[in-house]
């Protein structure tokens, strides 16, 4: 019984580490609550094998490591339906995110009760590179009047 070695736990999950980690896809985009994502998803039908796209928001991203993954909402014909994939399945043949979302929470339940309308969700545009020098242009702008009106009311108060 003495001559058994056992793995000590930090070791264990070392190795548990390194086995997942052979497992983990590098080619998934950023996904985030409230992301629209298009999904090319392999459909098995008998002998044949084809994609299928599924396209919808994500509602909640959950777990982590090879265990990691995300239920997306479409509303289809007026029906809502709700798929959850594994992130680094080998079901899932591409992750496309179409837009992003300002949301305020992580998990979106709350979409199950709205319809129309009121289940939209605010989009958030990326900024062009135009928008990005022009926010900092205004703020060394405003950095800059800031400074010279702390160093007139300085010299106001010396004299």
């Amino acid at each position: 019984m003495a001559d058994k070695q056992f793995i000590t736990k930090p070791a264990g999950q070392a190795l548990l580490t390194a086995v997942e980690n052979e497992y983990l896809r590098k080619d998934i985009p950023e996904i985030l609550s409230g992301d629209t994502v298009r999904l090319q998803v392999k459909v098995v039908e008998g002998t044949r094998e084809r994609l299928q796209p599924f396209e919808g928001v994500v509602m909640r991203l959950r777990g982590g490591g090879v265990n990691r993954n995300f239920t997306v909402r479409r509303i289809t014909h007026g029906v809502g339906v709700e798929r959850t994939f594994l992130v680094h399945s080998p079901r899932i043949e591409k992750i496309e995110v179409v837009r992003h979302a300002r949301v305020r929470r992580k998990h979106l339940y709350y979409l199950r009760g709205l319809t129309g309308k009121a289940a939209r969700l605010k989009e958030l545009r990326p900024i062009t590179a135009k928008e990005a020098a022009a926010r900092e242009a205004a703020k060394a702008a405003k950095a800059a009047s800031v400074a010279s009106v702390t160093t007139t009311s300085a010299e106001g108060d010396n004299a």
